[in-house]
């Protein structure tokens, strides 16, 4: 499994659509992303299962899924390099944001909104997959 990480020479010599963006940019967008992420899904999980008003345990339904595959992407993508899997999984990644934000926006609407830029960036990502995966059959 260690060979499966080298993953650059690999991602290098796949077909990539002109507006890809550099790993730069994607690491930038993740720093932005990832505190909004533990931020909003520690409020979440708080208020389900710590807090004295507690919200709905059916509400971390979407966040769980999404926290995993969120996760999985990186095992799929970059450690199997598995085009199908991966896009199949930045799928269901994408659908449980809206579906978080929907969830949540009952008991706190400011977290449903800052859910937006992390929206928009994995609905990019999820385009960016499938023409990844279409470009190398």
């Amino acid at each position: 499994m260690q060979d499966g990480w080298n993953w650059k020479p690999w991602y290098e010599v796949l077909a990539k659509p002109s507006w890809t963006p550099s790993g730069e940019i994607i690491a930038v967008i993740w720093w932005i992303l990832y505190p909004i992420i533990i931020i909003s899904y520690s409020y979440v999980f708080y208020r389900t299962f710590f807090a004295q008003r507690r919200i709905p345990k059916h509400v971390t339904l979407p966040f769980a899924i999404n926290l995993v595959a969120n996760l999985m992407f990186i095992v799929l993508f970059f450690g199997a390099k598995d085009l199908l899997l991966s896009t199949l999984d930045i799928i269901i990644a994408f659908l449980t944001i809206p579906w978080s934000m929907f969830t949540i926006w009952q008991y706190n609407k400011l977290i449903a909104l800052v859910l937006t830029p992390y929206l928009v960036w994995v609905f990019i990502a999820t385009m960016l997959q499938i023409s990844i995966m279409v470009m190398n059959p």
